[in-house]
């Protein structure tokens, strides 16, 4: 085994790819759900329903990963993948009709029957008027379509819209696969008109099929949107990695760039990671570029620990905590007192001096900015792993005690911004 320790670690050579939504060199312990899609997507191919599933879970599980892994073996196997990501506060017909037009482009090259092109076209033309969506041209005249997708309610003409796509990549032979993340930003209004339309798909038999992330508050969001979505999709909580496919997710991308890693070592980046994706990419890349040789030893993780957090306070952790205001820096230090979570809000409000009642705002606030979901009814948590560890980093003087009446002055004007929607 002398020959193992001159091998040497080139910076250049790296293996990892930490990023935002960037995909790991082994996608290790999601074994299970790529196999379920799989299945799904096999349907649209045989021309039937195609039963979606809806990853939820807190950032840096791999949901857009896993999201974007899956639109890849669709394309694969022939269908057509319309990739979206909900940011907040944007129209949900802006962000879906420029996609829907690129996909009924691809169809129209195998549509075998003008009729279904011709009225996908106009359904995604009538569509994108009534909703005041700019929509480029798709090469197929038509005339103003009356009754279809046009009656300005988002439900009703939603479902009008994909029906008519999945009428047309019926005919065309092809699946199509709608991919959508940040779900949890949709307005409740646009989540229950996508789950009505595709309802709808379903019932008509046609090819398409929906697959989505979000944060864990999604699953509640979505029963609340429509009763029967627990059916329609399979929801699908996604987590940390067990023990053994978080060491595996570390030494397999080393071993296969030539090198190892000391058994000690990969333990130690297993406990400082607690088994999330993004961390192990993290904690990976930093453990790779502080080494000299082969195998890579805990002495050389180890001194890389401190710049590796360092890194992710100033973007990973320093990005969403810059969103917040003072108010919500205290609820979420006062959450990180107590510890990683998730804590009873009454908890959370003793630990500020303050009665719970009188904290609502700012805990609902903290929610919808994504920083913290209900785990059940008056239980919050971080939506980010070791935020915790980070509050406690960025805020060390916290005392606990009390916290400065809410000021809702703000949000009220922005309500009546009319540039808001």
């Amino acid at each position: 085994a002398s020959h193992v320790s001159e091998v040497t670690v080139e910076k250049a050579s790296n293996p990892f790819e930490p990023g935002a939504g960037t995909r790991p060199p082994n996608l290790v312990g999601r074994e299970r759900e790529i196999e379920d899609a799989l299945a799904s997507i096999a349907r649209g191919k045989a021309n039937r329903p195609i039963r979606g599933q809806i990853f939820y879970g807190i950032r840096g599980v791999g949901k857009t990963v896993l999201l974007r892994h899956i639109g890849r073996l669709a394309t694969e196997t022939g269908c057509v993948v319309a990739h979206l990501e909900t940011p907040e506060g944007k129209s949900f017909p802006k962000l879906l009709v420029p996609e829907l037009r690129k996909t009924v482009l691809e169809l129209s090259l195998a549509a075998k029957a003008k009729a279904k092109l011709t009225r996908a076209v106009g359904a995604l033309q009538a569509f994108a008027s009534i909703f005041k969506v700019k929509v480029g041209d798709v090469g197929v005249e038509v005339g103003t379509p009356k009754g279809l997708a046009d009656s300005g309610d988002l439900e009703a003409d939603l479902g009008d819209l994909l029906v008519s796509v999945g009428e047309l990549a019926s005919a065309a032979e092809r699946g199509v696969v709608i991919a959508l993340d940040e779900m949890q930003y949709l307005a409740i209004d646009d989540l229950s008109a996508v789950v009505s339309a595709v309802h709808r798909c379903n019932q008509e038999g046609l090819p398409i099929g929906f697959f989505g992330a979000g944060l864990p508050n999604l699953l509640a969001k979505a029963g609340d949107a429509k009763s029967y979505s627990e059916r329609l999709f399979q929801f699908v909580e996604v987590g940390p990695l067990s023990n053994e496919d978080a060491g595996r997710a570390i030494q397999m991308p080393i071993e296969a760039a030539g090198a190892k890693i000391a058994k000690n070592a990969l333990a130690f980046i297993v406990k400082q990671t607690r088994g999330y994706p993004y961390f192990l990419q993290e904690w990976g890349f930093g453990a790779w570029n502080a080494a000299s040789k082969s195998p890579i030893s805990l002495s050389e993780v180890e001194a890389a620990n401190n710049g590796i957090i360092d890194r992710l306070d100033r973007s990973f952790f320093k990005v969403r905590y810059d969103r917040l205001t003072v108010t919500e820096k205290l609820y979420l230090r006062a959450m990180a007192e107590l510890g990683p979570g998730p804590h009873a809000s009454g908890d959370v409000a003793n630990m500020l001096g303050r009665d719970v009642k009188a904290l609502g705002s700012i805990r609902r606030r903290v929610i919808e900015k994504g920083m913290a979901y209900d785990t059940e009814y008056g239980v919050v948590a971080f939506t980010v792993p070791l935020f915790d560890d980070f509050m406690k980093r960025e805020v060390p003087d916290f005392k606990p005690g009390s916290v400065p009446e809410a000021r809702p002055g703000p949000a009220k004007r922005r309500r009546k911004s009319p540039s808001r929607s």
